[in-house]
């Protein structure tokens, strides 16, 4: 886990709800377990500044930094998947987005991961489509300033068959089934009488291998997929053990968020 992804994640669930903020040395606190030094957390966080997801902030542990507009409507997406109860309803209609020619290389590679974290699929390098409109595609198009058309539509064919050309579930099914294995192999290592900032570690990886998967899974319905999608038994598994191991990973943070 590198030390931007771990920042994310400790953000999104953990800092989000607690205003949003905290000190740099909090962040460092909070990161040590997972390995991560002092260096790679200020350069993260330099970064993630120059990239528009973090924001300077004064606050009475020093100086720190919180969470902005924009990274607000990432992290809240990225929790409303992560998070996702029960199985998506679906109207059997596509949502069509065609954009407008990027020219340039690095714009145009930036917008296609940003598509695909929202669940979208190219079916040409300007038709991309996905099973729901994504809330976050306007703030994404504008931020790139670039034009689109969306649509609605039905498919005149077995939808089936257009989600076995346009994403490789053969891949993402195997991904489940590697992570559940790892995952329990992780969870399963923790003795029963572990300090609140092991757990936390293990936690904060569990999630982040869970979390990687908003890259990799559109979410389709299930009417979508095929029979026995190892995607359910892996979603179970993630929230038993993430619901089970938050008291003491909340127990962690507020102790260094609050430590001076």
């Amino acid at each position: 886990m590198n030390a931007r992804a771990a920042l994310f994640d400790l953000y999104g669930d953990h800092l989000r709800s607690r205003g949003g903020r905290a000190s740099v040395a909090a962040l460092v606190r909070l990161l040590a377990p997972l390995e991560i030094a002092a260096p790679a957390v200020r350069t993260a966080v330099s970064r993630m500044v120059r990239q528009g997801w973090l924001a300077p902030v004064r606050l009475p542990g020093g100086p720190g930094y919180e969470v902005t507009p924009k990274c607000v409507r990432r992290l809240d997406e990225a929790a409303l998947r992560i998070y996702r109860a029960g199985t998506i309803a679906w109207s059997g209609r596509w949502h069509l987005v065609v954009i407008e020619p990027v020219r340039e290389r690095p714009r145009r590679e930036r917008l296609r991961a940003d598509l695909s974290f929202l669940g979208y699929a190219p079916l040409s390098e300007t038709t991309w489509i996905g099973p729901h409109p994504s809330p976050e595609l306007d703030s994404l198009l504008s931020g790139e300033q670039i034009r689109a058309e969306r649509f609605e539509a039905v498919l005149d064919g077995d939808p089936r068959a257009l989600v076995a050309r346009t994403w490789d579930l053969e891949a993402i099914a195997t991904a489940y089934e590697d992570w559940l294995a790892r995952a329990v192999e992780l969870v399963g290592g923790i003795p029963g009488d572990a300090d609140d900032d092991r757990v936390f570690a293990v936690r904060s990886r569990l999630l982040h291998g869970w979390r990687n998967f908003l890259f990799r899974d559109p979410g389709l319905p299930a009417d979508l997929l095929p029979p026995g999608w190892p995607g359910e038994k892996a979603r179970a598994y993630f929230e038993q053990e993430a619901t089970r191991l938050l008291p003491a990973a909340v127990a962690f943070v507020e102790r260094h968020l609050t430590e001076r």
